[in-house]
């Protein structure tokens, strides 16, 4: 660290490496900003369509958030970075499609923002950073990074929207979250609102054991509440969402909560169905519930049936 005439502090490139390990997203966000034009050169040099080289270096900037802690050697984060470069834009390449044929715009595993989720790496920031994306952002990227419904046409299916609109979703999102780790500033960030994630929880675990008392879904569930069943079928109110609960328990059907993610005004259970023996196949082997908040209580609810593994 030095300080210049201005006064102002400098932290040398060791240090600010040290400190994105430690979870410092300010950090990480002033190297990437440092090295940023180096980057892009790299990205052009194999793209040379300028937006194919910024989601190359977007692309970078994710990783680069859940793998900093593999830098063995700060004084190597330059050549670290431009590395990534190399191989997203070589898996680009190596992705691309027939002409007139769709992108895959998560092609890459090393290049999937799942990686922020799975190694846990400044979570408190990524959680500010989904609050910073709008509803239709926000609800792809948690269906696709948060849940086992990560196809896009199960996503697709879920929100009731087309395939290339997911995917063109994800992609404003992703480098979405990408600008917004570059231009990270000093501060503290607030993390996923537990207490809801806690109010939803225990909603879940009763409709699955069978202990929901209607105050309790009242408090959560808009009594209005619209559910999207399928494509074709909607109904209002919670009598149709009891009812499918009562059938299921009265055919011997349990639920078991498996996963749950809470945010600002979303809200997704999956479920796993425990179907009786004597009938393996009565319903689907999992839910996806995915809830739209509105001020605090879900006003929609949209159903997603994992499908069947298919027989030979």
């Amino acid at each position: 660290m030095s300080v210049p005439a201005g006064g102002a502090v400098v932290r040398d490139t060791s240090e600010l490496v040290r400190a994105a390990q430690a979870g410092d997203v300010a950090a990480l966000g002033t190297l990437l900003a440092e090295h940023r034009p180096a980057m892009l050169a790299v990205a052009l040099s194999f793209l040379p369509e300028p937006a194919d080289a910024e989601d190359a270096v977007q692309d970078a900037a994710l990783v680069a958030l859940t793998r900093i802690g593999d830098l063995r050697d700060p004084r190597a984060v330059g050549p670290w970075l431009k590395m990534m470069v190399r191989n997203g834009c070589r898996m680009r390449l190596r992705a691309r499609p027939p002409v007139g044929g769709m992108p895959d715009l998560v092609a890459d595993p090393e290049s999937d923002p799942a990686l922020l989720i799975e190694r846990h790496v400044a979570r408190d920031w990524i959680w500010h950073a989904l609050d910073q994306l709008s509803p239709p952002l926000r609800m792809v990227v948690l269906l696709r990074y948060f849940t086992r419904t990560t196809g896009y046409e199960q996503i697709a299916a879920l929100c009731g929207v087309p395939v290339g609109t997911v995917r063109s979703r994800l992609s404003k999102a992703r480098a979405t979250l990408a600008g917004l780790l570059m231009a990270t500033g000093e501060s503290r960030y607030p993390g996923p609102d537990l207490e809801m994630w806690q109010r939803y929880r225990e909603l879940f675990s009763d409709l699955a054991g069978g202990t929901r008392s209607m105050a309790g879904l009242h408090q959560e569930l808009h009594p209005r509440m619209e559910t999207v069943w399928d494509s074709t079928r909607r109904t209002v109110g919670l009598e149709p969402v009891v009812g499918l609960l009562d059938r299921s328990a009265g055919a011997g059907v349990g639920l078991r909560v498996v996963n749950l993610v809470a945010g600002r005004d979303i809200v997704v259970c999956e479920t796993q169905t425990l179907n009786p023996a004597e009938n393996p196949d009565h319903c689907p082997p999992g839910v996806a519930w995915l809830l739209r908040l509105e001020n605090g209580r879900a006003d929609q609810l949209r159903l997603f049936h994992e499908p069947r593994a298919r027989t030979a």
